[in-house]
């Protein structure tokens, strides 16, 4: 291992910040495939329980619209939630790709603290020495924010799109026999890009911290990003009012916080621009 480079920021030369990067993508590499191993153990319990649980009537998302409708009188279609198709390999080597690239994924998903750890480090030797005490919190809230956006895109968003896409049809002579590596690359997809969209009141702090964002920015195209989130919602719900609100509010949420945390770090720069 390299030894850490103390020199101080404005010390520190173009090559020297190139190798501070290296090694973070080193550390990060590491950590993922140490927690890709582990993963590796549990393949299958991954693929029986977590990737093809989506699939199962019996799955707790649809078990809790099955008795919301119930209760309110509403759209039962996830009353009988079996999806309406097979899973296919069609690649020689596809399920042995499929076992470690699913791997990798869970390896990130697992490691994804120890990665906000080591680009802390890299960040810090910029930031103030405030700053630089917030490590502690910047990695427990980046952390919660993205495990709630997989739980979220794993719980809610997946199934809702795999029951949508499962049971849309331009014709009834058309078969749904799906490619394993479709089905798969959707839950994936679905899972971690939810997640890294929970980081956006972390993205919104950075990029207001360095004057990139505004709030008054935010709030002048809040309204298009509220008609943005309610189409994303109205894709991937059945066409009821409840189920749709469970999607829209969490979305609408982050999007509050953010403007608020730009506002925050807007009236904290121009303290000191006026103190100085």
């Amino acid at each position: 291992m390299a030894k850490k480079n103390k020199k101080n920021i404005n010390e520190m030369t173009f090559l020297d910040h190139l190798e501070e990067l290296r090694w973070l993508l080193v550390r990060s590499s590491a950590a993922i495939l140490i927690s890709a191993t582990v993963a590796w153990y549990f393949s299958d319990f991954i693929f029986k329980t977590i990737i093809f649980g989506p699939m199962k009537g019996d799955f707790i998302t649809y078990q809790f619209f099955c008795d919301l409708a119930t209760k309110y009188d509403l759209d039962k279609s996830f009353c009988d939630a079996t999806l309406n198709f097979s899973i296919q390999n069609t690649e020689i080597e596809g399920q042995i790709s499929l076992l470690v690239w699913t791997c990798v994924t869970a390896g990130f998903i697992i490691s994804f603290p120890y990665i906000l750890l080591q680009f802390w480090n890299f960040i810090s030797p910029a930031l103030y020495k405030k700053e630089k005490r917030n490590a502690v919190k910047f990695i427990v809230i980046s952390s919660f924010l993205f495990f709630l956006g997989v739980g979220f895109g794993y719980f809610v968003l997946t199934p809702l799109s795999l029951n949508f896409l499962s049971t849309f049809s331009v014709s009834d002579v058309i078969k749904n026999d799906i490619n394993v590596n479709s089905y798969i690359g959707t839950v994936k997809t679905t899972t971690l890009a939810t997640g890294l969209v929970f980081e956006l009141p972390i993205i919104i702090y950075f990029l207001s911290s360095l004057g990139l964002v505004t709030p008054a920015f935010l709030r002048e195209y809040r309204k298009w990003a509220y008609v943005i989130i309610l189409i994303i919602a109205a894709i991937v719900t059945p066409p009821d009012v409840i189920s749709q609100v469970i999607v829209t509010i969490p979305l609408v949420i982050l999007f509050e916080i953010s403007i608020f945390i730009s506002a925050f770090i807007n009236n904290k720069n121009n303290k000191k621009i006026t103190t100085t």
